[in-house]
């Protein structure tokens, strides 16, 4: 119960963040740790952090939902937005491709370093680097910000 507790929030907020879907959100989040109650082909600490194993699970189920794009609902999380920006945030966000949205909400959203992100990702770390510098480009972009989005301070 308390892996629940500690990971059951980031998870969803990964998955909402990459749906736009509060139901799709729950139920990747129930699958995700319905996987980790499985067992079968289920998580081995020596293979990497849990973390990393449940933000895998989630991206596995959420890439099979993306596929079908009709079945999620434009962009709803039940919470209202504080502003109009917010509101275009997030929609330049769920307009990225799937590739640089993970990484974005991955690293930028929810904390994970670099090597975090490339393990969930199964990429070199230079992989999510690359991506999240044209993300980031692309978000300028859509936002009106010209075609440089300047770097944050830089994860290890």
């Amino acid at each position: 119960m308390t892996i629940y507790r500690s990971h059951q929030g980031p998870v969803y907020r990964f998955a909402l963040r990459m749906s736009g879907s509060a139901a799709a959100a729950e139920d990747v989040t129930q699958e995700v740790f319905m996987a980790l109650i499985g067992g079968r082909d289920g998580y081995d600490e020596r293979r990497g952090a849990l973390r990393s194993y449940l933000y895998g699970v989630a991206r596995h189920q959420l890439l099979k939902r993306l596929e079908r794009p009709r079945e999620l609902p434009p962009v709803q999380d039940g919470v209202p937005a504080a502003g109009e920006d917010v509101a275009a945030v997030r929609e330049a966000v769920q307009a990225l491709p799937v590739p640089f949205r993970e990484v974005v909400v991955l690293c930028e959203l929810e904390g994970l370093s670099y090597e975090e992100a490339a393990e969930v990702c199964g990429v070199p770390v230079g992989t999510i680097r690359s991506r999240l510098h044209r993300a980031r480009a692309q978000l300028a972009d859509s936002l009106g910000g010209g075609t440089e989005a300047p770097a944050p301070e830089r994860r290890p």
